[in-house]
């Protein structure tokens, strides 16, 4: 029961934060360009975004660590609520922030809830370590539902608000707002080890330059991500020439991942007993 209650807690401050990211996804390209902005310049706010989070992406452990998961929580909310309100404007330098500052939230929604959730498990609860993946499936299930409903409601509120393709990003504000309220209040602070960047990197390139197989993998990983970025930049402009909704298509891409999912663990845990390569 304490376990029990424990993982409620987490997952009441972090499926708000997940839901807000989800809803930022569907009518992004649709916002930008009823803004009046070119393809082009539409593709510099997108990369711009893509480089912020890689750049931040390899300093947010060690940033996470120092500052302390809780906080780093609360600022991911904060962050990510600034950016969807910047989506208003229609200054390209202020959607240009607006992406930095998603990219940044995002950055820190990937890394500091989690580790959050492992150190308070392992540490101030003294939980068993197997009990971990539970909750993780959880969450992985939980998100799988919310990425379907959050296509569907993006749809609705940009109908039915009168608002256009602005109105899903001001609905995910209030659940940014709940997430970093729920974690600020009830949740307890926690650090990692205190590291200098240049340390934590270089042993993150040693590791990689060590192991073909982790470079292989990270490689492999790369191209795979590089491709669903240009899909990403990509599916509006193809479908919405032939009215399809937006939203409803974003529902269905995210279904199909979350059964892609199910069906790959269904065939190596099932009787197939598939092995990955």
């Amino acid at each position: 029961p304490a376990f029990r209650r424990f993982q409620r807690e987490f997952l009441l401050g972090y499926l708000p934060a997940l839901t807000a990211d989800w809803l930022q996804g569907p009518l992004l390209f649709q916002l930008l360009q009823s803004r009046g902005f070119l393809r082009s310049q539409i593709a510099a706010l997108y990369s711009c975004g893509f480089a912020s989070n890689v750049t931040f992406g390899l300093v947010s452990g060690v940033f996470v660590d120092r500052l302390g998961r809780k906080k780093s929580c609360v600022l991911s909310s904060g962050l990510c609520s600034i950016s969807c309100l910047l989506q208003l404007s229609q200054d390209f330098l202020a959607l240009a922030a607006g992406r930095v500052l998603a990219a940044l939230g995002t950055s820190l929604l990937f890394s500091a809830f989690e580790s959050w959730y492992i150190h308070e498990h392992l540490e101030r609860h003294d939980f068993p370590a197997e009990w971990i993946p539970d909750t993780f499936s959880r969450v992985a299930l939980w998100n799988s539902g919310l990425a379907v409903a959050a296509g569907l409601v993006a749809e609705l509120v940009a109908e039915g608000l009168a608002l256009g393709p602005v109105a899903p990003f001001l609905v995910a504000v209030p659940f940014l707002a709940l997430s970093g309220i729920f974690a600020g209040k009830n949740w307890d602070e926690n650090y990692g080890k205190s590291r200098p960047c240049s340390k934590a990197c270089g042993e993150g390139l040693r590791g990689l330059l060590s192991d073909l197989r982790a470079l292989l993998l990270g490689l492999v990983q790369a191209l795979v991500e590089s491709i669903l970025l240009i899909f990403a930049f990509l599916w509006t402009p193809v479908l919405e020439p032939h009215g399809i909704p937006l939203g409803i298509a974003f529902s269905g891409f995210t279904a199909a991942s979350a059964a892609g999912s199910a069906l790959f663990r269904r065939g190596v845990t099932g009787r197939l007993r598939l092995q990955p390569l």
